[in-house]
C-alpha cells in the first residue's frame, strides 16, 4: 500500500493499475482468519466433600491451528479426576473443540478455581476464574448412631525385607561356592603331562623311550641332549621301582649297586645285561663331559639296548607281597586325602579372603558402626529400615508417620478429671528393643478454655522423673508443622537408670504442644543420645506431623 501511495503522488500508476489492486485485495481482507475464541463453564458452584464439578473448555479455532488444553493438576487447590475430549464440531474452514474436566475437593471451605492456560498456534488463552464452595456432609446424630473407632487389629509384621537379604546371601554364596567348586574341588580332566605322571613307572618309561625316538635331537645334532634324557628316563625308573638312588650316583656306583641287589637274590639280572648298561652309561658320560660324538647307528642302538634293560629289569623284580601292596594302595589314598585337604584349605582360605575383603570394603564405604549393626542388628536401625504407618490419631486428629503403627492405650485419668475432661486417648508405639518412644494424645474439655501449655509440660517431664530420669535440661521453642500450624515445643537432655542392668544412659526428649480453645494436642518422643538412626526416625516423625485445629 504505501508503494502504491508513494506511486500515485508520483504519477506513475494509472487508474486502470489502481482499480485492478484494489480489485485483487478485496478476496485477502474478505478470508483473513478469524481469532481463536475460548470459553469456560461449570455445571455448579457448590458441591458436597467427594462430589464432582464438571468444568467444559470450548475453544473456537481455525482447522489448522494447534490446541493445546491444560495438562495435570492444574486446577489446585481442586483436584483432577479425570478429562475427557467431548466433541470435535466442524464448520467449514472452522473447528469447535470441547474437553470436559471432571474436579473434587475432600475439605470443606470456600475456593477459586485460577483461570486456565489455553495454548493456540503457542499464543496463550485464559479462562475465567471461578468460586466454589465445597460443603460438609452434614450427620443426623439423632437417627444415624455415632460408633467409637474400632480397635487395632495386630498384623503379623511382613518379613519381605528379611527375605530379600537372605536371598542377596544366597546367591553370594552359590556364587562362591560355585567358583571354589571349579577352579578347586571339582576333577579336572587331565593335561598329558599329568596322565603321564600317573603312570606306572615301566609303563611312563617306555612311553618316554618311545617320544625319545621320534624325537629331533640325532637330527639336529643334539647328541648331548639325546643322552642326556636317554639316562635320565632308566636311572628315573630304577629308582621308582628297583628303589635305587640312581639319579644322584655316578656310573660305577649305579652298577655297583644294581650288582649287590643280583647278589642278594632281589634282582634277577644276568651278567650280559649289567655289562651292557654300563657301557652305555659309559657312552653318554662320554657325550655329556668329554663331547664325544658316536654315530646314528649307535645313538640308536644305545636307546634299543635300554628299552630292552628296562623290560628285562621289570621282570626280574620279585611279585610285590600282598603286604607291600597293601602299603602302596594306603600311600596313594594318603596322597590322595592330602590333594583333597589341600583343595579344601585352597577354599576356605580363598572363602576367608573374599569374607574379609568385602567386610573391609563394605567398613571403607559405609562405616565401622553401619555394617555392625546391619550384620549383628540394631533396634532403631530396624525400626528406620521397616515397614512405616501414616495414621491420624485421636481427635481432633494428629496426623503422623511412624515405624509401625501406634497402639490406643487404656489411660485411667486421675481424680477430679473427668469433672473437666470431655474425652482423652494416647496411642504408643509396641515394644522396642533400647530406648525409643513415640507418644500422641489428644484431649477435649467440657468448657472452651485455653489450655495451659506450662502446666501440661510441667506433668511431663515429672513423669519422666517418675520413670527414673534424671538432670533434665530443658530448652523452649517454635514448632510449624507442615500445614502451617504453629506450637510450643520443649526438648532437652536427660540420664535415664535402666532398671535391669543398672546402666545410666543419655537420653534426649521432645514435647510437642498445640491446641486452642476446648482441646489440646501433644506429641511426646525420647530416644537416646547419640543413636543416629533415632535421629533419623524423629527427623522424618517430625517432617510428616500435622494437627487438625477443629473440635
Amino acid at each position: 500500500m504505501e508503494n502504491i501511495k508513494l506511486d500515485i503522488r508520483s504519477n506513475r500508476l494509472s487508474f486502470s493499475k489502481m482499480t485492478f489492486l484494489f480489485l485483487f485485495m478485496i478476496p485477502i481482507i474478505g478470508f483473513a482468519q478469524e481469532k481463536p475464541k475460548v470459553t469456560s463453564e461449570i455445571d455448579t458452584t457448590s458441591i458436597k466433600i467427594g462430589e464432582q464439578i464438571q468444568y467444559k473448555i470450548t475453544v473456537e479455532a481455525d482447522s489448522t491451528d494447534v490446541v493445546f488444553f491444560p495438562e495435570g493438576q492444574t486446577f489446585s487447590p481442586l483436584e483432577t479426576v479425570e478429562a475427557i475430549m467431548l466433541d470435535t464440531v466442524k464448520n467449514n474452514k472452522r473447528v469447535t473443540l470441547q474437553r470436559i474436566y471432571a474436579l473434587t475437593q475432600f475439605d470443606s471451605g470456600a475456593y477459586t478455581i485460577p483461570p486456565q492456560r489455553i495454548a493456540i498456534n503457542e499464543q496463550p488463552f485464559f479462562t475465567d476464574s471461578f468460586q466454589i464452595k465445597v460443603a460438609d456432609v452434614v450427620v443426623d446424630t439423632t437417627k444415624q448412631k455415632m460408633f467409637d473407632i474400632k480397635p487395632l487389629i495386630e498384623v503379623e509384621k511382613s518379613n519381605a525385607r528379611l527375605w530379600r537379604i537372605l536371598l542377596w546371601i544366597l546367591v553370594v554364596l552359590l556364587i562362591v561356592g560355585g567358583l571354589v567348586y571349579w577352579f578347586f574341588l571339582r576333577k579336572k580332566p587331565l593335561t598329558e603331562e599329568e596322565k603321564e605322571a600317573l603312570l606306572p613307572p615301566y609303563d611312563r618309561a617306555l612311553l618316554e623311550l618311545k617320544k625319545l625316538e621320534n624325537s629331533k635331537y640325532l637330527i639336529q645334532d643334539e647328541y648331548k641332549k639325546y643322552y642326556s634324557e636317554l639316562t635320565d628316563i632308566v636311572r628315573s625308573y630304577l629308582e621308582e621301582d628297583v628303589n635305587v638312588s640312581a639319579l644322584e650316583s655316578t656310573t660305577g656306583q649305579l652298577i655297583a649297586k644294581l650288582e649287590m641287589l643280583k647278589d642278594a637274590g632281589d634282582l634277577k639280572l644276568d651278567d650280559e645285561t649289567i655289562t651292557q648298561f654300563q657301557k652305555i652309561l659309559q657312552t653318554a658320560d662320554l657325550v655329556k663331559f668329554a663331547k664325544s660324538k658316536p654315530s646314528t647307528s649307535v645313538a640308536e642302538q644305545d636307546r634299543a639296548l635300554v628299552e630292552q634293560i628296562v623290560v628285562k629289569t621289570h621282570e626280574a623284580l620279585p611279585e610285590p607281597t600282598e603286604e607291600e601292596l597293601l602299603l602302596t594302595e594306603e600311600y596313594l589314598e594318603e596322597l590322595a586325602r592330602k590333594k583333597q585337604r589341600k583343595k579344601i584349605y585352597w577354599a576356605a582360605a580363598i572363602f576367608a579372603g573374599l569374607l574379609i575383603f568385602g567386610g573391609g570394603l563394605s567398613i571403607a564405604y559405609y562405616g565401622l558402626k553401619e555394617v555392625k549393626d546391619t550384620v549383628l542388628g540394631h533396634p532403631t536401625k530396624e525400626l528406620l529400615e521397616g515397614e512405616w504407618v501414616t495414621s491420624s490419631y485421636g481427635f481432633p486428629p494428629i496426623d503422623l508417620e511412624t515405624p509401625d503403627v501406634l497402639i490406643r492405650q487404656e489411660v485411667t485419668l486421675p481424680e477430679g478429671a473427668e469433672e473437666v475432661v470431655k474425652s482423652h486417648q494416647t496411642f504408643l508405639n509396641g515394644k522396642v528393643d533400647g530406648l525409643f518412644s513415640v507418644s500422641a494424645n489428644s484431649t477435649t474439655y467440657k468448657e472452651e478454655v485455653e489450655p495451659d501449655f506450662k502446666a501440661l509440660v510441667d506433668a511431663n517431664l515429672a513423669n519422666f522423673e517418675n520413670m527414673g530420669v534424671r538432670n533434665i535440661l530443658t530448652k523452649e521453642d517454635k514448632f510449624t508443622t507442615k500445614s502451617g500450624v504453629v506450637g510450643l515445643k520443649t526438648f532437652g537432655t536427660g540420664t535415664f537408670d535402666i532398671p535391669d542392668t543398672k546402666e545410666t544412659r543419655k537420653i534426649e526428649y521432645i514435647i510437642l504442644c498445640f491446641g486452642g480453645k476446648g482441646f489440646v494436642q501433644q506429641v511426646i518422643i525420647y530416644h537416646e543420645k547419640g543413636d543416629t538412626y533415632a535421629d533419623q526416625i524423629v527427623s522424618r516423625i517430625l517432617n510428616t506431623l500435622d494437627v487438625k485445629t477443629q473440635t
